[in-house]
């Protein structure tokens, strides 16, 4: 059955006409000459850093510019080969269609040039050759004929005879070696010549003028030094310029260039005897790559012939030259001029289809409007109505997406209350057992409150430890191999897929490698998958930042296994370690080391229970691998090892083997510090017991209050003013985190110190608890005698740090904010002092005064100074003045009248008064007692 569907007449008739619109610019477009298909050239160069490689490359540039359709690649290699050998590869993955390469060195640069050429694409090989006639075309010089004609040519100088000195290229490459060999062979039939020795120059010119230097007696015994380049013969010449060589030798160079300080410029000034024409063959080379891949017919043997350029001929050569620079200038510029045309044309061509295409939409949009003007009313009825709908299903969307993420974060608030709910029982566990082992004779209602203590939480844990196992068994019952066929590829893919995240986020160069996606085999996937999550948990925990983990999976045809290969660059271990990774308990290198304890150890078991192998291959600071080789298909197993389906169980990563022991390693030293009952303490934790064995210990050393959750805790903070708080960080209402942030900002609490207790160990967690200003940061389950000695510590820190304010009788003298006071506390220690030091001469100077000026009530003034100096704020202002006193007194600069009034004292007798009940003498006789007074 066919359905027919008809436009309006209107509709046909407005198409028509867009149609015609439209047809009109597409047969202009058509009309245009279509373009050349492009050409992708890349040219690999051994080094660019002397004038003849540069002279090779303007002369492609300038070949090019005939060829609009022709895109050149241009690769560097700084001399290196290794580094020539990565630029070849990076030139082939980038689609070229032709290569140039000219070779650092024959032999390391072969392979690669071979590798290039038999995958399809043309190889041209300019100026020097490889060690293999696997390419299309070779460009350049004949440098056997090069060397063979300056050899004749040094014959025709010295037909006496003389002592002749070479100085080389890069040994290991073709022109050197056939520069070379030409001189010898031409040195021949002339006995009386005598080649003194080779100096390796290594093709640059500072290279040779550091050798020439170190050989210079040689260098002034030559009659002739003949030079494998310009640049070396004129660094060679400034040597023996610039130690006033009196006889200076014939100097013969190649290259031939022209230009400034270049060959043709030096034979002309007379610095060189002779230059021998090297062309470069950069225009030859571009035309030869065209005419290649356009597959027009080419030599595959171009060589570039050369002449001697010496005083005889170098006026001649160096007009032609400047001629034909001033000729490629002209072209250039030329070519530049059309270049510009062509764009002005392109343009306006491109602005002409722009006005066309929008005089076209812009009648088809005028017809349409009036077609679509009858139908407005009802198209927004509908859109009405659609909107409605759209808005309900979108109202419905978010709230399932509010149920979605209330979902995740009520499971993400349950993982990390699992391990707070181990480790609160565990504290208390064993902070009451060490209760019962430091007593010499517990009562006995200490005794059993202590074992009662016990008995509630490790009832608590067990209920929690048995309901993790019951979902441990449903999830793996006996160890049993119950192997079933599976893709091996899908089933990593699922793991490594686990890894992800954290690679994405500590920028880890995470790959999985395979060449097929299928790999059956027969396996037991709850096994392998704490297998090889094990392994790759191991990789990530012994990487750096930055660093790089690859999973390889293949298939080892020969053997019929299955190998799969986990390798990082990690920390790696040594020798001597890595042969024990397998024991089991076995801990190499503390924590630097891969395979601790139990992990790697099950994983051989269960690799062994799978009839295949696992093996290690690890270096200190460089990486691990281990390679893992399973049999293919089932002749292996037994019957009773097989089964025919997999079940729906869940599986789960065996994650528990790395954990941590729960106390750090090294046993933290600290000194008892009594402390008065004067001291406060605020507890905040909800968790009961746990608050009330805080309480109870603090009890007998401090005056303690206590609180069961964040709201309670934080108000009783501000209305208490407490000399230190211990909170736990997971609380109903506000949590620990957000009370130490709010407590350290505000200034009436930043100067207590603040204790958290939490089950948050990571690194992270316990720098988001510092960052706040908190003081300390003790993990659950912690030591009693630690807890106690940290409160003792903070309050002993708190007093020295009231003593280093006291010493200070003004602000004038320097003062250095010691460790343990925030920037809070410190401010509005110095705008006190400095309030109080503006009016000390004041006799009616009031704590009301003070106050209004630092911004707080009396009240709150007289807390924030007693906790942080331990005095009234009277009690200071009369400290600060007799202190001030005692320095005035000293001086002898005032009388002793003078000295009370300026302090701040009612009268002199209320001065004396003061004074001596203070340091037990009168100001008359302190001033005697004093060494100055003497």
């Amino acid at each position: 059955m066919c359905i027919e569907f008809h436009s309006p007449p209107k509709i046909n008739y407005l198409l028509r006409i867009a149609g015609l619109l439209i047809f009109t610019p597409l047969l202009l477009f058509s009309c245009q000459p279509s373009s050349e298909d492009k050409i992708v050239i890349g040219f690999s160069q051994c080094v660019d850093d002397d004038d003849w490689r540069q002279t090779m490359y303007f002369e492609m540039q300038k070949e090019l510019a005939f060829y609009d359709h022709v895109e050149l690649i241009y690769k560097n290699a700084d001399a290196s080969n290794e580094q020539q050998i990565e630029d070849i590869k990076a030139l082939r993955d980038q689609a070229i269609d032709i290569l140039i390469v000219s070779p650092n060195e024959a032999w390391p640069i072969t392979p690669i040039v071979e590798e290039i050429y038999h995958s399809g694409i043309p190889v041209i090989v300019v100026d020097r050759k490889i060690a293999s006639d696997n390419y299309t075309a070779y460009v350049g010089a004949d440098n056997y004929e090069i060397g063979n004609i300056a050899g004749a040519y040094a014959a025709n100088l010295l037909p006496e005879g003389g002592k002749i000195l070479e100085v080389t290229g890069l040994p290991g490459s073709t022109p050197a070696q056939g520069r070379h060999q030409g001189f010898l062979d031409a040195l021949k039939d002339h006995p009386g010549l005598v080649l003194m020795d080779s100096i390796n120059g290594q093709w640059e010119e500072e290279v040779a003028r550091k050798e020439i230097r170190n050989q210079l007696d040689k260098a002034q015994q030559a009659d002739l030094i003949f030079a494998f380049n310009d640049m070396m013969a004129r660094a060679t010449h400034q040597v023996l310029d610039s130690a006033q060589t009196e006889d200076m030798p014939v100097l013969l160079g190649i290259d031939g260039l022209f230009g400034p300080r270049l060959g043709i410029e030096m034979v002309n000034n007379g610095i060189l005897d002779a230059t021998f024409l090297y062309p470069t063959g950069g225009d030859k080379a571009i035309e030869l790559a065209v005419n290649i891949v356009e597959e027009q017919p080419y030599e595959k043997e171009n060589i570039l012939q050369t002449t001697v350029i010496d005083q005889s001929n170098v006026k001649i050569i160096k007009s032609q030259a400047e001629k034909i620079y001033e000729q490629q200038q002209d072209i250039v510029a030329q070519q530049m001029a059309i270049k510009n045309q062509l764009a002005v044309y392109k343009n306006q061509r491109t602005l002409l289809y722009v006005v066309i295409g929008s005089l076209v939409a812009a009648i088809v949009l005028g017809a349409y409007a009036l077609y679509s003007l009858k139908e407005k009313l009802e198209t927004n009825r509908k859109l009405k109505s659609k909107n409605e709908e759209i808005l309900k299903q979108r109202n419905q969307i978010m709230q399932l997406a509010q149920e979605t993420e209330e979902a995740n974060q009520a499971k993400f608030r349950f993982f990390t209350d699992i391990s707070h709910e181990f480790r609160t029982p565990i504290t208390l566990i064993l902070t009451s057992i060490e209760d019962i082992l430091e007593s010499e004779s517990p009562s006995k209602e200490s005794f059993h409150k202590d074992i009662q203590l016990i008995k509630k939480n490790a009832a608590r844990l067990l209920r929690l430890v048995s309901q993790l196992l019951d979902f441990r068994r449903i999830e793996h019952g006996k160890m049993e191999l119950k192997a079933s066929h599976g893709n091996l590829v899908t089933f990593i893919q699922e793991i490594f897929a686990a890894f992800e995240g954290t690679a994405n986020k500590r920028k880890i160069d995470y790959q999985l490698i395979t060449i097929d996606p299928q790999l059956a085999l027969w396996f037991d996937d709850s096994m392998l998958d704490k297998v090889f999550f094990n392994l790759l948990s191991n990789a990530f925990k012994y990487t750096d930042d930055g660093g790089k983990i690859l999973v390889m999976i293949e298939q080892d045809t020969d053997k019929k296994q299955a190998r799969i290969l986990i390798k990082d660059n990690g920390r790696g271990m040594s020798k001597e370690h890595m042969a024990h990774a397998f024991e089991r308990f076995y801990r190499g290198e503390q924590n630097n080391s891969m395979g601790t304890g139990l992990g790697l150890s099950l994983s051989r078991e269960l690799i062994q229970m799978h009839h295949g192998s696992i093996k290690i291959d690890s270096e200190k600071d460089k990486g691990t691998s281990f390679e893992i080789k399973l049999p293919l298909g089932k002749d292996h197993l037994k019957k009773e090892e097989c089964i025919e389906s997999v079940s729906n169980t869940m599986r789960s990563p065996l994650r528990g083997i790395y954990e941590e022991d729960i106390y750090d390693k090294d046993e933290v030293i600290v000194s008892e510090v009594t402390t008065s009952h004067d001291n406060s303490v605020l507890v905040i934790e909800d968790n009961t017991d746990l608050n009330k064995f805080l309480v109870n210990k603090l009890t007998s050393h401090y005056q303690v209050l206590s609180a069961e959750d964040g709201d309670q805790g934080l108000a009783l903070a501000f209305d208490e003013v407490p000399d230190l708080i211990i909170s736990d960080i997971m609380m109903p209402g506000t949590d620990g985190i957000s009370i130490a942030r709010k407590l350290k900002s505000d200034v009436r609490t930043s100067h207590i110190p603040i204790i958290l207790l939490t089950a948050r160990d990571t690194t992270e967690q316990q720098v988001e608890g510092l960052q706040t200003g908190a003081d300390a940061y003790i993990v659950k389950p912690f030591h009693t005698k630690y807890l106690m000695a940290r409160v003792s510590q903070l309050l002993q820190s708190r007093q020295m740090l009231r003593q280093h304010y006291l010493g200070k009788a003004s602000v004038a003298e320097p003062l250095e904010m010691p460790e343990g006071v925030n920037k809070l506390d410190k401010n509005f220690l110095d705008n006190f002092r400095a309030i109080v030091d503006q009016k000390l001469s004041d006799p009616e100077l009031s704590v009301n005064e003070i106050a209004k000026e630092a911004g707080l009530s009396r009240v709150q003034l007289y807390r924030k100074v007693k906790a942080l100096l331990g005095l009234g704020v009277n009690d200071y202002i009369k400290q600060l003045r007799l202190t001030k006193a005692k320095t005035l007194l000293m001086r002898q600069e005032l009388s002793i009248s003078e000295i009370a009034y300026e302090v701040g004292f009612s009268s002199p007798a209320y001065f004396s008064t003061v004074f001596k009940n203070e340091y037990q003498l009168s100001p008359s006789e302190y001033i005697r007692s004093t060494p100055s007074a003497t």
